[in-house]
């Protein structure tokens, strides 16, 4: 008899980091406001950086990529063309999930260090 596989601890995680990229991505697409993206991507690496602070490189391109994606999707099924500089803007996204991730990660990691019996 084969022992059965360990579910993933991660994928609960992995699942609502992509959704929150999608969340991210369809923000980007409907309001078309950059800050507001930036600000969700942000909010959403924080939270995912915090919550598993190792590796925290992961969560910017799990959130990050989906931006451009859904940017893409929009176009490619809705017929909607983005201009040249949208392009450009869906892509900034990494720029604010690195301050986000890695920020979370130091605060939960920190917060370790302070609390740790």
């Amino acid at each position: 008899m084969q022992p059965q596989k360990a579910v993933e601890p991660d994928r609960g995680i992995h699942v609502l980091g992509a959704v929150l990229g999608i969340c991210a991505g369809v923000l980007d697409v409907t309001l078309g406001d950059l800050l507001l993206t930036a600000l969700f991507v942000l909010a959403s690496t924080l939270l995912l950086g915090a919550l598993r602070p190792e590796r925290p490189w992961r969560w910017i391109v799990v959130v990050g990529v989906f931006v451009p994606f859904v940017q893409l999707l929009a176009y490619v099924f809705r017929g909607q063309k983005p201009y040249a500089a949208q392009i450009y803007e869906s892509c900034l996204g990494f720029l604010t999930g690195v301050a986000g991730a890695y920020g979370g990660s130091v605060v939960r990691r920190g917060m370790g260090e302070l609390f740790r019996k």
